[in-house]
């Protein structure tokens, strides 16, 4: 069940008049709101509902037990448990058929030729996900952070509350538990932002990063050796505006739908392609699983306490397992290599370079956002054959073949929406919310029909379904 369809549209319509029917009962309609997400998640797969509570009960469980102990050394590996047990979970779903694999060949390599069974194991939707939603609360508890749910009715909301169920954003227990505790209220700017980002989210999924997709990505991608440079180049550049009008488009849908519920979900994309360095990149770019980097891996692992080769060591290792986060394959891994290798370039110019001039800002925007380009050829394509055939395409002189004037202006229009107002959304929406509602309703209407009448047939899932 996608946002952008009739068929989540009324389920969306039965959710949002049943949870305010219940406004003074915040227990039923917390239970109300767990089963039409579990409801939701069945749509894809109803198997894996089983997989999703089992999932919360296990997070709830060994945060009370933490929660319960007075002995450090107990709460300790109390903790320890808990992840391991969340990252076997992710590990056997996400990535058994790949370790399973390269130790198959490597085994091959040393003359074992045999045949070893693998089993066919489907992934379920959103796992990454829900599964370090589900390790930052063991963790923040353990840390202190965040009290322990007072139900496990909170804890199964807050893993499977279907805005953010199956592509984010990763909201942390301490931002979302609260809300659960108190009967939500939905203000006229909460109501007004609510329809605006669906609005505008639709727009950036339905016109232009499906249009872009299906016209100019998928078909270069596919074979790069049938396309010249200027293709191959726009191509490059049309996923770049592709992947972020995507996964921003889910996000903005996602924060606006809680927020008509009457939660407030954490902004997950900051106009990333303004940014001059690749840290800064990643302040702006999925600020939720950024974060969630940071501050469950790459500050436990060290951060840069311990001088600038621990630093550089560190964000590599993070940058590493957050490509493999992304998938099961050495692209991903590539990828992350890519993004923690200037990132410590980064921090080593900064460091021998600190009290001069570095470079201009500007160039700093434009250098940052070619990195990020080359790394989405890795992140992008289905193999490293693929990769290398896009990067010799770029030297390669053949007619203009996919590239339209509509794309280009799409791909224009796609980098330059990050040199709007920052949260121009927000300004709109504080501006709207004084209007009648019944101006506001033809408003939202009216932006929807366009966005209806442009985009083209069927929907595409979003991209990071995948992950």
């Amino acid at each position: 069940m996608l946002f952008p369809t009739l068929g989540f549209g009324i389920f969306f319509l039965f959710v949002y008049f049943t949870a305010w029917s219940l406004d003074r009962e915040n227990g039923r309609r917390k239970i109300f709101l767990l089963l039409a997400s579990w409801f939701f998640y069945a749509q894809w797969d109803w198997r894996f509902v089983g997989l999703l509570i089992a999932s919360a009960i296990l997070n709830w469980g060994v945060a009370a037990l933490i929660a319960s102990s007075d002995s450090p050394g107990r709460r300790k590996w109390l903790v320890g448990l808990g992840v391991a047990l969340n990252l076997t979970i992710l590990g056997v779903f996400k990535y058994y058929g790949f370790f399973v694999e390269q130790a198959i060949e490597l085994l091959n390599q040393f003359g074992w030729e045999r045949d070893a069974p693998l089993l066919q194991i489907v992934l379920p939707i959103g796992i990454s996900f829900f599964t370090f939603q589900g390790i930052s609360y063991v963790v923040d508890v353990h840390r202190g952070k965040t009290p322990p749910a007072r139900s496990l009715v909170d804890v199964m909301l807050l893993m499977s509350f279907f805005p953010h169920l199956v592509a984010g954003p990763i909201v942390r227990a301490s931002d979302l538990l609260p809300q659960f505790d108190r009967v939500p209220r939905l203000t006229r700017e909460m109501a007004a932002l609510g329809l605006l980002l669906i609005a505008w989210g639709l727009f950036k999924k339905t016109v232009i990063a499906s249009e872009l997709a299906v016209r100019l990505v998928d078909p270069v991608f596919f074979d790069p050796s049938a396309y010249g440079a200027l293709d191959i180049a726009a191509a490059t550049y049309g996923y770049a505006v592709q992947i972020y009008c995507d996964f921003s488009a889910y996000s903005d849908m996602a924060i606006g739908l809680a927020a008509l519920l009457g939660y407030s979900f954490p902004r997950n994309f900051d106009q990333p392609y303004r940014a001059a360095s690749l840290q800064q990149f990643w302040r702006r770019w999925h600020i939720s699983l950024s974060s969630w980097l940071r501050d469950y891996l790459y500050v436990p692992l060290g951060g840069g306490r311990k001088g600038l080769v621990s630093s550089c060591i560190n964000i590599m290792i993070t940058m590493l397992l957050g490509g493999l986060w992304h998938g099961a394959a050495w692209t991903f891994i590539a990828w992350g290599a890519l993004h923690g290798a200037v990132q410590a370039v980064e921090r080593v110019w900064r460091h021998f370079r600190e009290g001069k001039a570095g470079l201009p800002h500007w160039l700093g925007v434009i250098v940052t956002f070619h990195i990020v380009c080359l790394g989405w050829i890795l992140f992008r394509a289905e193999s490293f054959d693929l990769a290398m055939q896009m990067l010799e395409g770029l030297t390669r002189m053949a007619p203009v073949m996919v590239l339209t004037p509509f794309l280009l202006a799409l791909i224009v229009g796609g980098i330059a929406m990050h040199w709007l107002p920052p949260r121009a959304v927000e300004g709109l929406a504080v501006r709207v919310k004084e209007a009648p509602a019944i101006t506001m309703g033809v408003l939202i209407g009216i932006m929807i029909l366009v966005v209806e009448a442009m985009r083209p047939e069927g929907v595409a899932p979003f991209i990071y379904f995948q992950f």
